[in-house]
């Protein structure tokens, strides 16, 4: 299905769904509009009442964009008062991965720019082909970074994030992996293999354990040390009132006797 510039591909495994979200402006370096990020917010929070997802894919139309930013045209076209609405659904579209139940991967298969690399540093894992340029250049165009630029430091430092934002300039594909950007990075033709490796994981990992540990690590970067250390203790009771962990357990010792 597809809409404003949004399509969605959902896939049926025997461990569970998958989907695959897929920002389709290749006209415009698959830049966001205001409706192209109503639509993305909207996709993922029904994405996330879908019980059996397991993980999501977020990509680019095309070969030669991730997101290349938000659309300039429209940018230039703000007030004050429309600036703030903007920016804010643009958040509520980075909040929706963040707060999606299950891990979602970013695809990163050309330009991820601005808004693009917020999108991406809002996903769990990201994997990036050797062509990707990553920047964040709002600067040059008269703006600060922001929203969930705020994420940068914790991914790659403080003093990272400090020379990528104050200078809007590129970086490749390799440079991105050397400052932890990026988890992968492979040839176009392997992008896909490398995000399926994870999707293998996560798929054969238990369902309700992935959606506890997704949400103890984002509470993780929300609360001290010592919160997370108990939010823990009370996520791992939690997981023994099913039957998973026992299931899982009784099933990996089947599988060493044999």
């Amino acid at each position: 299905m597809s809409e404003a510039g949004v399509e969605v591909k959902l896939e049926d495994r025997p461990r569970g769904r998958t989907a695959v979200v897929t920002i389709d402006n290749q006209r415009r370096l698959n830049c966001l509009s205001t409706p192209i990020i109503v639509r993305l917010t909207a996709v993922l929070s029904d994405l996330a009442a879908d019980a059996s997802l397991r993980a999501v894919i977020i990509t680019g139309a095309g070969d030669k964009a991730f997101i290349g930013g938000a659309d300039l045209n429209e940018l230039g076209a703000l007030s004050s008062d429309s600036a703030r609405l903007f920016i804010t659904r643009l958040h509520q579209a980075c909040s929706a991965i963040r707060n999606c139940p299950v891990p979602v991967i970013a695809r990163i298969n050309g330009y991820c720019l601005g808004a693009g690399l917020e999108i991406a540093a809002s996903c769990d894992l990201r994997a990036a082909a050797d062509h990707a340029q990553f920047g964040m250049p709002e600067v040059q165009v008269g703006l600060p970074s922001v929203i969930e630029a705020a994420l940068l430091p914790g991914l790659i430092g403080w003093g990272r994030s400090r020379e990528m934002l104050f200078t809007g300039n590129l970086y490749s594909a390799a440079e991105a992996a050397s400052i932890g950007l990026i988890e992968k990075q492979v040839a176009a033709a392997a992008l896909d293999t490398a995000i399926a490796d994870w999707l293998e994981a996560i798929l054969r990992a238990g369902p309700e354990a992935i959606r506890a540990q997704k949400a103890l690590l984002n509470r993780w970067q929300r609360v001290s040390i010592e919160e997370g250390i108990l939010a823990g203790i009370d996520a791992l009771a939690d997981a023994y009132k099913g039957d998973e962990p026992r299931a899982a357990i009784q099933a990996f010792f089947a599988q060493k006797r044999r």
